[in-house]
């Protein structure tokens, strides 16, 4: 296993933070940066085109770096140009189409017949009408970082992050690339619940983004799978009897791993990632006896996204209070920071990144395709680990689920051809027609708020 040295230096850096507006996202980096002495002094710009969310998540970060003594350069501007001069770093958490679009798309497609569940192209949030935005505006980000600051690092945290990474590593492979996703952190939920102490935990889960699989899992450096094995048939009832609907370890992802023979990790059978696959979601009735309710998990991620994001502006628009009282300054085990650090100060890490399969890190998967793996991470950069090949029948799943999907929907970007987009919902395993396949895209196409997408998709 491998274990964090003390830092060999104290950096100066620049991160620039794309859709820092993204409220909840900037309280969780300001609380890391804050927990990283190593990098006090780095200049931290902050960038939306939003004034009144930039204004608040500047003055909440301002007021908790001053209160735990923090020492950053804060900065603000709706000029993305102006805030990557000099930048080292590039987070891009930006959401280009909002929620209430991809809601309004959710509605139409409803009405023709579509459910949750294996459905990633449409009743997820990496909707084609929500990625196209996002592709346009991660195309427009990288160029400008070529321009500005061809040497940063571009980390992409935004969705979708798995034909993200794909669209720019192959047209601009001279970027510095890497996505970032937490669903990987699933495995101390396993461990907590296994009653392991999660310190001593190792293990691999490579795949795709939002389709990962525990392969290797050990603690204390003994295979832990037997640990799991007994657990899910002694104690993995009475843990259904209590979580809630969609659970990381639900009934659903035990037996995906009876079957397919590794573990699903995170989003990978989640609704965070489209509830693959679509046969435990045929009916109601059907989702009642695996504990699924991908609906109400949707229902639950808004509102609970909504009442954090007002406390945090409650408290950023309040000079009065404290920010630190409000939200505890502790570690939120997300990876953007200590990915930061390590390469700034060469701190080695092994961390869990996405990034593209050139060195066929994922045996199985193109070489031009994103993937997820270990790596590890210093002053040199970011090395991608080669990992055991993922079980056939998971490989075959990735490729005819994921890997296909994705390629049909950059075609279709990359070409403008509505004609494609179709074959994209084709793909949809709640497509029952092309009819029905052409309705849904031409019936989208028409929401008020898509003249852009209009004209691209000719």
């Amino acid at each position: 296993m491998l274990t964090e040295a003390q830092p060999k230096l104290v950096a100066d850096v620049k991160i620039c933070v794309i859709g820092a507006g993204s409220a909840v996202f900037s309280l969780s980096l300001a609380m890391d940066l804050a927990l990283t002495p190593s990098l006090y002094g780095s200049t931290v710009s902050l960038v939306d085109i939003n004034e009144r969310r930039l204004n608040a998540v500047y003055a909440l970060m301002r007021r908790l770096f001053e209160e735990v003594g923090a020492r950053y350069k804060l900065e603000k501007t709706v000029d993305r140009k102006m805030a990557l001069r000099d930048a080292d770093f590039v987070i891009n958490t930006a959401l280009a189409a909002g929620h209430d679009r991809l809601k309004e798309g959710w509605a139409v497609a409803r009405e023709l017949g579509y459910r949750f569940g294996g459905s990633l192209h449409v009743m997820h949030d990496e909707a084609f009408w929500i990625n196209f935005y996002q592709f346009r505006l991660f195309e427009s980000v990288i160029e400008d970082v070529l321009s500005i600051c061809p040497d940063a690092w571009y980390l992409q945290l935004a969705n979708p992050v798995l034909a993200g990474v794909t669209l720019l590593g192959r047209k601009y492979p001279e970027a510095k690339v890497v996505g970032l996703c937490h669903g990987y952190r699933a495995v101390y939920y396993l461990a907590n619940i296994l009653g392991l102490d999660e310190r001593k935990v190792e293990f691999a889960a490579p795949g795709l983004n939002h389709f990962i699989w525990l392969t290797e899992f050990k603690h204390g450096g003994e295979d832990a799978f037997p640990i799991l094995n007994r657990w899910i048939e002694e104690g993995a009832r009475e843990h259904w009897s209590k979580c809630p609907p969609s659970d990381a370890l639900g009934p659903k992802a035990v037996d995906l791993y009876k079957r397919l023979g590794a573990f699903p990790l995170g989003d990978t059978c989640t609704p965070g990632g489209g509830s693959w696959p679509w046969w435990y979601h045929i009916s109601e009735e059907v989702e009642r006896k695996w504990r699924e309710d991908p609906e109400g998990w949707w229902r639950g991620y808004f509102s609970r996204l909504s009442e954090r994001v007002e406390e945090i502006f409650r408290v950023a628009e309040d000079p009065a209070a404290k920010v630190s009282d409000n939200f505890p300054v502790t570690a939120t085990g997300e990876q953007t920071v200590p990915l930061i650090e390590s390469i700034a100060c060469d701190v080695p890490r092994r961390l869990q990144v996405n990034l593209m399969n050139k060195d066929s890190l994922v045996p199985g998967i193109p070489q031009s395709f994103e993937v997820e793996v270990p790596t590890l991470v210093d002053g040199k950069g970011v090395r991608g680990l080669k990992v055991r090949n993922l079980p056939k029948p998971v490989l075959a799943y990735a490729l005819r689920d994921r890997v296909a999907p994705v390629e049909v929907e950059l075609e279709a970007y990359e070409r403008g051809s509505r004609e494609l987009l179709v074959e994209l919902v084709m793909t949809d395993p709640w497509t029952r027609s092309r009819e029905q396949a052409e309705q849904l895209v031409e019936s989208i196409l028409k929401l008020p708020f898509h003249d852009e997408m209009r004209r691209h998709y000719k």
